[in-house]
């Protein structure tokens, strides 16, 4: 049995135990239902700071950098980068990535928005329910916040 499993008793018993107990104990404290924003592995936070150093650059469809982007061509950037090789639409990325939940996604992992089982937009996770992308015509690379509901994660093996 670990730490974790040992927690709610501690909790039924004392009635409520400090993070700095359980941190004595050599437990952790999980809060239900908050959103996991982890550290991303290193090939993912890699990807996240080249995305990151991009703010600025122009939007143009089809284009893959490194001066101008459209969303799914920052993301083939920025992996690159990382030493990752990601396929070129949003769609295709969205299938090749491993799909994890909204309460496991972390900074570096892929953001697809979608209309039914059709996805139109990618950028990457920052945290703080925030992305880096390239949204469209007329605007540039800008961190923003998600703003929609119909958004699937995807982690880049």
């Amino acid at each position: 049995m670990t730490a974790q499993t040992h927690v709610p008793s501690l909790f039924s018993r004392a009635g409520a135990v400090s993070a700095l107990t359980l941190a004595a104990v050599g437990g952790s404290l999980l809060v239900p239902g908050a959103a996991s924003e982890a550290q991303a592995v290193p090939h993912a936070a890699t990807a996240l700071k080249v995305a990151a150093s991009k703010k600025g650059s122009p939007y143009k469809y089809g284009a893959s950098g490194p001066r101008r982007f459209d969303c799914s061509g920052l993301t083939v950037y920025s992996y690159k980068k990382a030493g990752k090789k990601l396929p070129r639409t949003a769609q295709q990325q969205y299938n090749k990535t491993r799909h994890v939940s909204a309460s496991s996604r972390k900074k570096g992992d892929l953001v697809f928005f979608h209309y039914g089982s059709s996805v139109y937009h990618v950028g990457i996770y920052a945290g703080k329910g925030k992305i880096w992308h390239s949204p469209k015509r007329g605007s540039v690379v800008r961190l923003e916040r998600i703003w929609s509901r119909s958004v699937w994660y995807g982690r880049v093996r």
